[in-house]
């Protein structure tokens, strides 16, 4: 027998709670963020109404297309989000074994090397990289180029680009260290 939050969690999904309510609320949100902060409207606390008016249009174009086209969105962001959860719980956790086994002046030597360029570099590189294979593995990518709308790339096409980008950050450390 199915508890309460199942039976909730069913018929949210039965009413498409999860396929459009929920991915139309979080894009608002991140659009109206981004034009508050960009101010492209003149100042955010006199432009709220148009800023959330062109936030609310955006959204919805962004989630009708899914709806248009027949693509089962809704598998995939779920799997998108908890595989993301996943690597962030992971990277917690290797932070707080780390703060056990090194030295007790760890966030100060850590403080320290945030502050280079290259520290940066490299976490924007990790990140890309974790988040393009978590784009592909959790389906999204095939919702972004769906067939017939996106390009075909063959598995060979993307190992070349992938190890391309590989060497060329190689080259780029390799380079900024010898300075």
């Amino acid at each position: 027998m199915p508890t309460f939050f199942e039976t909730a969690i069913l018929k949210l999904q039965s009413l498409g709670f999860f396929k459009f309510l929920l991915p139309f609320i979080l894009t608002a949100a991140i659009i109206y963020g981004g034009l508050r902060r960009a101010q492209l409207f003149g100042e955010p606390e006199k432009n709220v109404a148009v800023n959330a008016i062109v936030a609310f249009v955006i959204s919805l174009f962004v989630w009708a297309a899914p709806i248009i086209l027949g693509i089962d969105i809704e598998s995939k962001l779920s799997a998108f989000f908890i595989q993301g959860f996943s690597v962030s719980l992971i990277v917690l956790i290797a932070l707080l074994l780390a703060g056990m086994f090194f030295p007790p002046d760890l966030a100060k030597n850590l403080g320290e090397r945030m502050k280079t360029p290259v520290f940066w570099g490299g976490v924007v590189i990790v990140a890309l990289i974790i988040g393009g294979v978590i784009l592909i593995s959790s389906g999204l990518g095939s919702v972004l180029f769906p067939r017939g709308i996106g390009i075909k790339l063959s598995s060979d096409f993307v190992m070349s680009v992938v190890a391309l980008i590989a060497l060329v950050a190689i080259v780029a450390v390799v380079v900024r260290v010898a300075k």
